[in-house]
């Protein structure tokens, strides 16, 4: 959403600095703006113009790294233990700013606020259980020749870089903290950098951390902006965690310098995430009510703006209608307005941009499929539906699974949503395969026989499957939720990545060793590392 003459600018607008070096630093122009998506007000503004990135990434590297990593794995998870407490008191300024500049309703900011802090205090926690060692260890010393004196042994030994984090607009929160907490426990300075949209909520939740002196210095650093020519200047013992659209995914993988220095790479990238009915879910049972209240809240929650929603909504041909009909009755009892009305449960999109996109997306997508539910008039709550980012959530259908390739290719990131009638079994996962690598599926069914084997059929193509028979519908958290014990990423277009996955998503940042040594000397070794699969 540019600025022009017609928007409005808060009277406590400011400009977000970045945190490099050691200091905070604006840029040399006011930059970039930063609106309210429901009124376009302009909020902020962030700049990286200017700003020396090389000498940022130098600090983190010579002054961050080697402080964190003298600390012990125990050390580490205390100071990440100590930011999750700082945050959760001053939770509602987070909401606040949230609802301000991403449009969210108070249980999307939760999503977004809360999930932080909650991922912070899992990892402090878990992190402890490390102790003082400093090193990891895969497995135990193992004999490698005839003489048992000879053996081998893995150890992780962390990285000597910095991890570059970008991330995207939709979880500005979230997307900073669930990345921080892992490289941080494993002893690798930060440098954050938010999309510039929504980089408000990670500023001030980074100015807050770094106000309390939680962290030795160089260990957290954000860039508020462009990242101009960052890229340029990572090395070998670097890594790069990028959440965000395949196409600027797989620019950063073709980067010059990160090809020549080899430096770490993990994407989360498009995801056209599927629900699939069981063929046994017939109307007026536990598991399609339970699916089809999963399908609407996927829809409008964070409003549809989440990596993991439900794109395309599989099921039985006979039960489509009957499906089709119940999601549009439960639809059209959202209401959509400015979250600062308590009433509303489902905002705007982030800016107008993202609003032409979607809209646009649907477009292209009604050439092939028919829109089945879509509100008219549209008139969103204390907010003019012209000026305000707004899109009505939309369900479209498809008459069959055959062909029909766009639904299976065009991701719609708002609140929209496919309904795919399937033929069988074996059409129905063949169908959910068609995303071409995805963050999630879930599957609804009271036959556990079925879910067993749409489990085995679905996990090649999908990162994370919930299976949801009527004994966990009401106590799961949710197909769109991302738990820090459990491996976030997925295949194919879904950018092939891993992160979180409890204690495993700390050898992203270790360079994992393969030791030679006399039994004596790898006994050693072993008793320095510490075992994160015993967590």
């Amino acid at each position: 959403m540019a600025t022009t003459v017609e928007n409005p600018i808060a009277a406590d607008a400011k400009v977000l600095q970045s945190y490099l070096g050691g200091k905070w630093q604006a840029g040399v122009e006011r930059g970039a703006p930063l609106v309210n998506p429901c009124d376009g007000t302009v909020l902020a503004w962030a700049s990286s113009k200017g700003l020396d990135l090389k000498a940022a990434l130098d600090y983190s590297r010579n002054v961050g790294g080697p402080e964190l990593r003298n600390l012990t794995y125990a050390q580490r998870a205390e100071l990440v233990g100590k930011i999750a407490d700082l945050l959760a008191t001053r939770r509602d300024e987070w909401y606040e700013v949230a609802r301000k500049n991403s449009g969210n309703t108070k249980a999307d900011a939760a999503i977004d606020v809360d999930g932080s802090i909650g991922t912070l205090k899992y990892f402090a926690k878990i992190g402890a259980k490390l102790g003082d060692a400093h090193l990891l260890r895969d497995g135990s010393p193992m004999r490698l020749a005839r003489d048992q004196n000879f053996q081998g042994l893995h150890v992780g030994v962390p990285l000597d870089g910095v991890a570059v984090h970008i991330n995207a607009f939709n979880f500005p929160a979230w997307g900073l903290w669930e990345k921080a907490a892992v490289s941080l426990l494993a002893g690798i300075p930060v440098l954050s950098k938010p999309a510039t949209s929504t980089a408000w909520l990670a500023q001030e939740m980074v100015h807050a951390v770094i106000a309390a002196g939680i962290l030795p210095p160089g260990a957290l650093s954000i860039l508020c902006g462009s990242p101009n020519d960052l890229l340029d200047h990572l090395r070998l013992g670097d890594a790069v965690a990028f959440t965000g659209s395949a196409d600027t995914g797989e620019g950063i993988r073709q980067h010059a310098r990160i090809r020549q220095q080899g430096v770490r790479v993990n994407i989360e990238a498009d995801s056209l995430n599927a629900a699939l009915l069981g063929p046994d879910a017939v109307p007026g049972s536990p598991s399609f009510d339970f699916f089809v209240r999963e399908v609407v809240r996927e829809m409008t929650s964070k409003t549809g703006q989440k990596c993991t929603a439900i794109r395309r909504v599989l099921v039985p041909a006979e039960h489509a209608a009957a499906v089709t009909d119940a999601i549009a009755a439960a639809l059209s009892k959202i209401v959509v307005g400015d979250p600062a009305n308590a009433s509303v449960n489902m905002g705007p999109v982030v800016n107008m941009a993202q609003r032409k996109s979607v809209k646009e997306g649907i477009r292209k997508l009604s050439a092939q499929a028919t829109i089945a539910y879509l509100p008219e008039p549209f008139a969103p709550v204390d907010a003019d539906a012209v000026k305000g980012a707004f899109v009505p959530p939309t369900l479209l259908k498809l008459s069959d699974s055959v062909d029909r390739a766009m639904v299976h290719e065009l991701e719609i990131f708002g609140p929209v949503a496919t309904v795919v009638p399937y033929r069988d079994k074996a059409d129905a996962f063949a169908v959910a395969r068609r995303g071409g690598g995805s963050l999630a599926a879930s599957v609804f069914s009271g036959d556990t026989g079925f879910l067993a084997e749409a489990a085995v059929a679905l996990g090649t193509t999908h990162g994370r499957l919930l299976l949801v028979d009527p004994a966990i519908g009401d106590s799961h958290p949710g197909h769109g939720i991302v738990l820090p014990s459990l491996m976030h990423g997925g295949p194919g277009r879904a950018g092939g990545g891993e992160e979180l996955g409890g204690l495993h998503g700390l050898w992203f940042y270790h360079q994992r060793v393969a030791m030679q040594a006399s039994a004596t000397t790898l006994s050693a070794l072993a008793a320095q590392a510490a075992d994160p699969s015993a967590e």
